[in-house]
Order: structure tokens, then C-alpha cells, then sequence
């Protein structure tokens, strides 16, 4: 059934639902009234028409790249609303979001500062030291930064640290450094 204008008989074209201490009320409007009272209607022309096709790609775009765990098939939307991920490789897939929801959330602090388990502590401090070696071999080779990227690569073999992560860049490091 088609709302019909509440000051005249043509078809309304603006429906508006006001709440207002509690009490419900509806408003429908021709387009005559609607402009009376001070309504913008879209039109085929201008920028109202401009906006509108900018808010239905952006929708699009969204619909087309909302990323997925290939694992547990979570996304970003349904871990935010929920607080859970789904499943160990949701750390890995979603590690640029979680990491600025965790230092959000964390005043900054994107890395473990407490206690650890006596017998995980020398793991987990050589997962850190690896993880910060990798990133500034990587930081280095971004920057053209060769010598220092390939003394990088050095130590991390020296200290017996696994460097698969950056082979590639590690031969990228040679390659720059003339060795």
C-alpha cells in the first residue's frame, strides 16, 4: 500500500518516524510539502545525485573486499561485534587490525610487557628479539639501507634464529651491499 501525503492526497515521498518523549510519530510528504518544510529531495541532477552513486560504490567496494580468515571464514566485522576470533590463523589474517585494536585498547603497548611462565620466557623473549630483528631487516631493505640490512641478517644466523621469513630480502640485502 503507498502512503499517501498527511496535507494532501498525492504519494508521499518523504516518510520520516520522529521520537519525541517517548511517543512515536510519523510523517509522510508529497514532494511539494516536503520542500515547504524545508526537506532536501534527491534529484536526477546535482550534488545529491553525485553523493548518492559516491555512497552506493563505496557500498559495493565494501561488499567486494571485506577480507575472510581462509581458515574459519571470520571477518573483521564479526570479531569486532563479538570480541572473539575464530581461530589460531585469525591472528596471522587479521594482524594489521587486531594490532591497532590491541594497541587502542592497550594505551600503545602493542607488545607483552608482564610476567610469562617460567619455562616459555626464554621462547618468548627469542620470538621477540627475532620479530623486532626481522622487522628492522625489513625497515632496512625498504630503505635502501643494504650493509646494515645484511649485518642484520648476520647476526640473526649468528644467534641461530630462524630467517626464513626474509630470504627474500636478505638476498636483496647482498645484491645492495656489494658483497
Amino acid at each position: 500500500m503507498e502512503r499517501t501525503c498527511d496535507c494532501c492526497s498525492n504519494p508521499a515521498v518523504v516518510h520520516e518516524t520522529l521520537m519525541t518523549g517517548g511517543v512515536r510519530t510519523e510523517v509522510h510528504l508529497c514532494a511539494e510539502h516536503a520542500v515547504e518544510r524545508g526537506y532536501v529531495l534527491p534529484t536526477s541532477i546535482g550534488p545529491a545525485l553525485v553523493v548518492g552513486k559516491l555512497l552506493e560504490k563505496a557500498t559495493q567496494a565494501a561488499a567486494r573486499t571485506t577480507k575472510a580468515c581462509p581458515t574459519c571464514a571470520m571477518t573483521m566485522q564479526v570479531l569486532r561485534e563479538s570480541g572473539l576470533v575464530g581461530c589460531a590463523d585469525c591472528y596471522r589474517h587479521f594482524e594489521d587490525e587486531l594490532g591497532a585494536i590491541i594497541a587502542r585498547t592497550q594505551e600503545g603497548a602493542a607488545a607483552h610487557v608482564g610476567r610469562h611462565p617460567a619455562q616459555a620466557s626464554s621462547l618468548i623473549d627469542r620470538a621477540a628479539l627475532r620479530n623486532r630483528m626481522v622487522r628492522e631487516l625489513r625497515e632496512a631493505v625498504a630503505r635502501e639501507e643494504y650493509e646494515r640490512a645484511a649485518r642484520l641478517r648476520d647476526e640473526m644466523h649468528g644467534l641461530g634464529l630462524d630467517a626464513s621469513a626474509t630470504e627474500a630480502t636478505a638476498g636483496e640485502a647482498d645484491g645492495g651491499a656489494g658483497a
